[in-house]
Formats: structure tokens, sequence, C-alpha cells
């Protein structure tokens, strides 16, 4: 497997897994704001999917698709992402029932809830750093060794097609 591929598998697995990304809109940057990330079903790749009001900002800033980016840090940060994509209202009622959990039906009186909307976040671009720990860097150096070589590794690219 190759490096990329390796990083945007660990990258995949950690939206799946910790689902907090900060989502705003490309022409404007104080507008980012915390939501939480879902991918369908067993999918290991986008696009992603977000729960939210229509009395969100962001929602209200978007009128049909726009540029957006994303960023996002695992929750042990040993991988972060910068992302960017196209951001779409999504209302399709096959992925609302398909996604819709006990921690969405918090939020909202019920997948009829007038003010429920559903984003769609097709990756365009992505690029991923593995987080090296300092502890482990720090040992590399009293051996000899230059943690900088490898952390060359521990970034990459990714183009979803």
């Amino acid at each position: 497997m190759t490096r990329e591929r390796d990083l945007e598998e660990k990258f995949w697995k950690a939206i799946k897994h910790d689902r907090t990304i900060m989502l705003g809109l490309s022409d404007s940057h104080d507008d980012a704001q915390p939501m939480t990330a879902q991918l369908d079903g067993d999918r290991e790749s986008g696009p992603i999917y977000i729960f939210t009001s229509s009395d969100t900002d962001l929602v209200r800033q978007l009128e049909t698709a726009a540029d957006a980016t994303a960023q996002f840090a695992s929750k042990g940060h040993d991988l972060f992402a910068a992302m960017r994509g196209r951001l779409s209202l999504y209302n399709d009622r096959a992925t609302i029932d398909r996604l819709w959990s006990p921690f969405v039906a918090a939020w909202f009186e019920g997948k009829n809830d007038p003010k429920l909307r559903l984003l769609r976040f097709d990756l365009d671009h992505a690029h991923v750093w593995l987080n090296e720990n300092s502890l482990f860097a720090g040992v590399k150096l009293l051996l000899g060794a230059d943690p900088k070589k490898e952390y060359g590794d521990k970034s990459a690219d990714i183009r979803p097609s």
C-alpha cells in the first residue's frame, strides 16, 4: 500500500470515528463552526454529511451550493486535516433515514422537523498530517536519528475520485 493510500485510509477512519469538523464557506473565514460529520453506512470515504438547522448562519449563507473548507483534528491529536470541497443542501429523505440516530434525534423534533437540514460536503482535496509524538521524536534525537527525515512520510494530499 502506498503512503498516500495508507494516510487516506487513516483519514477516513478518523473522520468516521471522531466526527467533529470545523466547517465554513470558503469566502468567509469567520463563519467556521463545529459540526458533526457522518459517513454513509460502512463507507470508508466521502461524501461527508452533516445534520444542522435552517436557522444556523451557515445554512442561511448557503443558497444551493458553495465552495467550503473544513479542518479536522482527531481526538488523540495524531491526525490533522485541512479540506476543501463543495457544500450543498441535500435533504434527500432516503439519506436522512439511513443516517438518522438517537444523537441526531436529540436535536430535532423528529425527521419531519421543518428546521432539519442535511448538508453534503463533497471533498475536492484534503491535506492530511500524522502527528509524530514529541516523546518519540526526542528519543530518536537522543539515539542520533533525525526525526524530520521520517516526518516527510507523515503527510499526504488526498483527491477523491
